[in-house]
């Protein structure tokens, strides 16, 4: 398919789940993609041959490698117009149970990764007065009721609150940002290869194990979300004149964003004769 108004798509951690999904869809409407992963191999054989479609490896912990691949981007389609910023890995544990290791190597990936991308693509995106970067977050971003997802709620957490700042930096160059928060998709997040177990668990934490035991056999493979709907969403959201800062996807994910914002509410207007009354 022909598309007269191409635009080139830098997606991170496409191999496999939503970025893949994302990727897919865009190569099939005759887009360009620009897609990264730890591994060449898994990224051709996910996706396939393409004349759009250039694979890349990308350590994202690493800025140069980073910076290294949005040049070869650049080079190869001349420019990068939509940015999504997808890599990322699940965690479980409760707070105490989970190392200083494994809490920082999850803020690693989750946060550090897409500043690192952030950072090495924004001096292009500036030049050209435009462009649109996606920070994909999570419901667990919005509203942080999920035991044994303490750190993985604070990663996204962190996404949120980078992203609304970038927003307003950036806006005067042209440039959306969209913070997107996916409820429950139907893709491997929750298996072993995206979902980490702490090292050391204590098993105290019964009510953790079971919300744990819960992700792992119940809900993976359950989940209500179709990730080629959420796809289109993306391309939908890429292609408003004012796109959103705030983008939810799936029933489950307005249902849990609606209980936090009336909960917020209540906790406020429940304190605020005295909490409001601090002024000098």
């Amino acid at each position: 398919m022909k598309n007269s108004n191409q635009k080139v798509w830098f997606i991170t951690g496409a191999s496999k789940g939503l970025g893949l999904s994302l990727a897919k869809r865009l190569l099939d409407e005759g887009e360009k993609v620009v897609a990264t992963s730890r591994s060449l191999e898994d990224l051709k054989n996910a996706v396939g041959e393409h004349e759009n479609f250039l694979p890349l490896i990308l350590n994202l912990t690493d800025e140069k490698n980073v910076g290294e691949g949005i040049d070869e981007a650049v080079n190869h389609f001349g420019k990068i117009d939509v940015v999504v910023n997808n890599a990322g890995y699940g965690l479980t544990g409760a707070l105490e149970e989970l190392s200083d290791e494994e809490a920082r190597k999850n803020f690693d990936i989750n946060v550090f990764g897409s500043l690192n991308v952030i950072r090495k693509v924004l001096p292009y995106l500036r030049k050209q007065k435009s462009g649109h970067i996606f920070n994909i977050a999570s419901i667990g971003g919005f509203t942080g009721a999920f035991p044994g997802f303490g750190i993985y709620c604070a990663t996204k957490f962190a996404v949120h609150g980078f992203s609304e700042s970038l927003g307003a930096e950036v806006k005067d160059f042209g440039i959306n940002v969209t913070v997107v928060s996916p409820g429950y998709f139907r893709t491997n997040f929750l298996e072993s290869s995206s979902l980490n177990v702490p090292k050391n668990p204590i098993q105290e934490y019964e009510t953790v194990r079971q919300v744990q035991a819960a992700h792992e056999n119940d809900i993976n493979g359950n989940q209500p979300g179709d990730p080629e709907k959420a796809a289109l969403a993306f391309i939908k959201t890429a292609n408003m004149q004012n796109p959103p800062m705030h983008l939810f996807l799936g029933e489950d994910a307005y249902n849990l964003a609606d209980l936090k914002i009336k909960s917020v509410q209540d906790d406020m207007e429940a304190v605020r004769d005295f909490a409001s009354a601090t002024s000098f």
